[in-house]
């Protein structure tokens, strides 16, 4: 009985390993950083808009494996506590697509910025490229809050130096083709529309390291 105990999660973990492509694992990640509006919650995982986006570098054949980082209900503070695991392995690209809600909560905008911060700070430390999704907070805690709340997404983006897609549920919220019937979380046609709003600047980015790569910096 111990002994089969011990092997069933071995086998089942053996089971999962194989399950993935192997060259998916040698390839250079991308990982989106995020919460229920990145994890697909209602559509599934492989409707989320990083799904969209791996087909669009597959189209382009470009060389990279979107993980999808997403947990339903996170913040910028969990964010924090699970950056080093969501950085495992060769991750080139960092999305951040947190802080829908600390807005909903109305986390204050210092708690936010450090939080942010600290995930910028920590990916470019290890040489990985940062893409920045700016979010929008309703006025439920008032028009100051809102207002502060969007601003420091474009504050956090010019003290970091990293392209700052301004407002990734663009054309999406409040559109009901594009959002579920809880008018919180897109849809499958809300997830693409998300992927297109975040796709040419992930392409610049991508084309953007690829100079380096091409055309290192002499020392």
């Amino acid at each position: 009985m111990i002994l089969s105990s011990f092997l069933l999660p071995l086998v089942s973990a053996l089971v999962i390993s194989s399950a993935q492509p192997a060259q998916s694992s040698a390839r250079a990640r991308i990982v989106a950083l995020g919460d229920s509006l990145t994890s697909g919650r209602g559509i599934g995982v492989d409707s989320a808009y990083p799904a969209v986006l791996q087909q669009r570098l597959d189209a382009q054949e470009l060389e990279f494996t979107m993980v999808n980082a997403g947990i339903s209900g996170d913040t910028s503070a969990g964010g924090v506590r699970r950056l080093e695991r969501a950085l495992d392995g060769d991750v080139r690209v960092l999305i951040v697509a947190l802080g829908a809600n600390d807005g909903l909560r109305g986390v204050p905008i210092a708690q936010l910025e450090a939080n942010l911060g600290r995930i910028i700070e920590t990916a470019q430390a290890r040489g990985i490229s940062v893409l920045l999704c700016g979010m929008e907070a309703l006025p439920i805690h008032g028009w100051d809050y809102s207002v502060a709340f969007h601003n420091a997404y474009r504050e956090l983006a010019g003290k970091y130096q990293v392209p700052l897609v301004p407002f990734m549920l663009l054309n999406v919220i409040g559109n009901p083709e594009m959002m579920q019937p809880d008018r919180a979380h897109p849809n499958a046609a809300g997830a693409r529309a998300i992927a297109d709003n975040i796709w040419p600047y992930l392409d610049d980015l991508l084309q953007s390291i690829a100079g380096r790569h091409a055309h290192p910096a002499s020392r």
